[in-house]
């Protein structure tokens, strides 16, 4: 049985989306807390995030000892980690949204405008799109070939190919997931992805990393 999960509040995230759907794919024990200590006593944490790159980071910021407790409980610690649309942009080194802004630099790597190379090309990129699983990185075996649904307008352009998880296409190659030792990230909003969505919860509950 899966054990608690924290379910990072800090004013930036569809929470109770993303609550259900852990909650669909096994998860009992969600919690939905802005408390650094419940962090630190977790046994997977998830971060969820929606909006602009520097309004979440400063949100998330904003909660005294939060990242301090997300990097002991995962960077030192080795929980399971999930970070959802600007949640996983936000382990960047940087996104560059109205000016450059610090990222938690888990991953290195920028967040950058999506380029439309063409005008059949929409920004923001919303709606379902392939998922094409990469084989190397850690954590790839969590990732499926599917369909998924996106909604973003920049993208996370890492500083070397082996964290990159899953591309999808949209004008070009955009990152679709990321990962790293007992870290992953996903662009697309697995509470919006149905059965695919649910699926990928399912087996990130179960991962040993």
């Amino acid at each position: 049985m899966p054990g608690h999960v924290a379910l990072i509040d800090y004013g930036a995230g569809n929470l109770q989306s993303v609550a259900n759907a852990l909650k669909a794919a096994g998860s009992h024990a969600v919690k939905v807390t802005s408390d650094p200590k419940v962090v630190l006593a977790a046994e997977r944490v998830v971060l969820p995030g929606v909006g602009a790159f520097a309004s979440c980071a400063k949100a998330l910021r904003a909660i005294p000892d939060m990242v301090a407790a997300m990097e002991r409980r995962v960077l030192d610690q080795g929980a399971p980690f999930l970070g959802i649309c600007v949640g996983m942009q936000l382990m960047a080194t940087r996104g560059v949204e109205h000016g450059v802004h610090k990222g938690l630099d888990w991953i290195g790597g920028e967040v950058l405008p999506i380029e439309v190379t063409d005008p059949k090309i929409k920004v923001p990129h919303m709606g379902w799109n392939d998922v094409a699983p990469m084989k190397h990185p850690d954590g790839a075996e969590l990732i499926e070939r599917g369909e998924a649904y996106f909604l973003h307008s920049y993208h996370f352009a890492t500083d070397e190919g082996r964290d990159i998880a899953a591309i999808t296409d949209h004008g070009g190659a955009i990152t679709a997931a990321v990962a790293r030792d007992n870290i992953l990230g996903v662009q697309f909003h697995p509470e919006k992805s149905q059965r695919y969505g649910i699926e990928l919860l399912e087996r990130w509950l179960e991962w040993k990393p």
